[in-house]
Order: C-alpha cells, then sequence, then structure tokens
C-alpha cells in the first residue's frame, strides 16, 4: 500500500467540496469506462518494445475526456495535472509518480482521431443509454448550429481555414463550421450527427440524421420542403416544419394555424438542449482545430457527454 503524502491527507480532510469536483464525481459516475476502454483498447500501444512503457488506457481515456470537459490545450492540460489534486484524483495519477507531458496527451488525441474514435465512442454511449430505455426512436427532432472558427488569415498558411466557409443567418455573417443533429424527440437525447463548413443548407444533411424507425420528424423553417425530397420519397414519416417567420406573424394568435405552430416549436426546443450543452457547459463554441475531421470527432465525444447528462436527469417512464 502507497504511503499517503501530507498533501493527501490534507485534501482528504478539507470541509467542502469545490464544484469542480462534484461535476468530476457525476461525469465519473455518469461515463461507462469500461465500455469505452474495449472500444479504444485494439488500437491502443501494447507496449514491451524499447523506450518508456505507455500509460494505461484507462488514464490516457480520463485524461482526454477532463481536456474535453474543460476546452483545454494539450499544455494547459498537462499544467492541470500538475495544479490540481482533484483533476490527479480523477485520472488516477499522483505527484509521486510520472505525470503525462503534452506531447503525451497529443499523441494519444491523434490516435483517437486516425480511427475516428470520436464517433465510434458516441456510439457506444448512446448503446448504453438505449440498454437503460432512454432512447425511443419514435420521433426525431433535427437542427444545426453554427460553431464559430478564426476569420485571421496571420497563420502559417496564410490563409483562413479552407474547410469552414461563411453564411449569413439573419443580418449576421458567420464564419465557420455546422454541427448537424438528430435528437430523440422523447428524451431530448443525440442518436445521430454530421458536421459540414457553415455554408451547407441544414436540409441536405437531413438525411444523415435519421435512424430510420421514426414515425415523425420535427423541424424548423429551414427543413420546409423536406418530405418532397428523393431520398424521402419511401419514408412514412409525417413531417413538423415550422412555418417560415413571415407568414407565422400573420397568423391569428388563437387560431388552429399559431396553436399548431406552438406546439410543434414546444417540442422543436429539446434539440437546443445539446447546443447549450457542447457550447456552454463545455466552451465549445468555437472550433480548436483547422479542418473538419479533427473537430467532428471533438463533437462526437461531447454531444456523447451531454447524452449521459441529459439522460441523467430524464425519467423512464
Amino acid at each position: 500500500m502507497e504511503q499517503k503524502t501530507f498533501a493527501d491527507l490534507e485534501y482528504e480532510h478539507k470541509k467542502r467540496k469545490t464544484r469542480r469536483e462534484k461535476f468530476l464525481e457525476r461525469m465519473d459516475a455518469l461515463i461507462p469506462w469500461k465500455r469505452l476502454e474495449k472500444r479504444i483498447r485494439r488500437h491502443y500501444p501494447k507496449g514491451g518494445g524499447k523506450g518508456r512503457p505507455p500509460y494505461s488506457l484507462s488514464v490516457m481515456l480520463r485524461i482526454h475526456c477532463v481536456q474535453l470537459f474543460y476546452n483545454l490545450s494539450d499544455p494547459a492540460m498537462e499544467d492541470m495535472l500538475y495544479e490540481i489534486e482533484s483533476v490527479r484524483r480523477f485520472v488516477g495519477l499522483k505527484l509521486s509518480r510520472p505525470i503525462p507531458d503534452e506531447t503525451t496527451i497529443l499523441h494519444f488525441r491523434h490516435l483517437l482521431e486516425a480511427h475516428k474514435l470520436g464517433q465510434k465512442l458516441l456510439s457506444e454511449i448512446n448503446k448504453h443509454l438505449d440498454e437503460q430505455g432512454l432512447i425511443l426512436k419514435e420521433g426525431t427532432i433535427i437542427d444545426a448550429s453554427i460553431i464559430a472558427a478564426p476569420t485571421s488569415t496571420k497563420n502559417k498558411e496564410g490563409e483562413r481555414d479552407p474547410e469552414m466557409h461563411q453564411t449569413k443567418k439573419g443580418n449576421e455573417w458567420h464564419f465557420g463550421m455546422k454541427m448537424h443533429i438528430g435528437v430523440d424527440a422523447e428524451s431530448g437525447l443525440v442518436h445521430s450527427m454530421s458536421t459540414t463548413s457553415a455554408n451547407v443548407h441544414d436540409i441536405t444533411e437531413a438525411d444523415k440524421l435519421l435512424h430510420g424507425d421514426e414515425t415523425e420528424c420535427w423541424g424548423d423553417a429551414g427543413y420546409q420542403g423536406i418530405g418532397k425530397r428523393e431520398e424521402h420519397e419511401d419514408r412514412e414519416i409525417k413531417w413538423h416544419v415550422a412555418m417560415r417567420p413571415g407568414k407565422r406573424k400573420v397568423l391569428d394568435p388563437d387560431g388552429p394555424a399559431a396553436i399548431e405552430e406552438k406546439a410543434k416549436a414546444s417540442v422543436r426546443a429539446k434539440v437546443e438542449h445539446p447546443f447549450r450543452y457542447v457550447k456552454r457547459v463545455f466552451h465549445y463554441a468555437k472550433v480548436r482545430y483547422r479542418g473538419l475531421h479533427k473537430n467532428t470527432e471533438r463533437i462526437a465525444l461531447l454531444l456523447g457527454f451531454t447524452n449521459l447528462m441529459i439522460g441523467d436527469t430524464y425519467e423512464v417512464a
């Protein structure tokens, strides 16, 4: 048994838990660690060769998750491991042992990206939630949200990210990418996702957001005409698409059409919750990397965390 340091004893006897500690305890309980590790293990180095043996998969996965929780760079994640005891306890490290440096943290992230494991881990989390009866598959809400990207050309390439583009929303121009999601209409959990540059119309990605078992689908006015598109001809779905704002304004507020629009909006409201978690709880309102692939892998796992947190508050009937 490893002897405790004075710092360990002081930490264990402090009188108050911080918000960070409470959050990490919650995520530790919610994330199906063994399931995720199993999905990664076949790609993870086994060791046994020359050089320093790799850190355990469990430690590196937990470090990666903390990095995503707080939207940290690789150097900032290394600093956090040295500075914050609650984070070291969450990932399973002690200062008396070697701490992974920023290069090790970078290599683990690159491993996940190379094998597209972010999206596969989202799938594993959804299977975990499905087994608990939280994803019901009867109705889907579809929507998209813009993730901003830097517009500066003051970089090594001397140009904006070629995979990011600008689009006009309302009276404002936005430069970046789009996160498209399909959400279970009952639980509010994300069951499918895709990413594009910001100038791609929402309706073109809708086919990727439907799992095929829905009988109803809700969308905002940007999805007008979706039922007439070729890719949806054989779907037996009742489409609930919002009216254009101009038409909605002239409706009798007490008439049946206005009441129906309010009913559609009350269902569609659930799709905003995952966007809020990704952008506000996990601080990912602006891309961290150039290109779609790296950001897609990161967003996929953030949506997995989002599902776990939403599922934790959802009561199965």
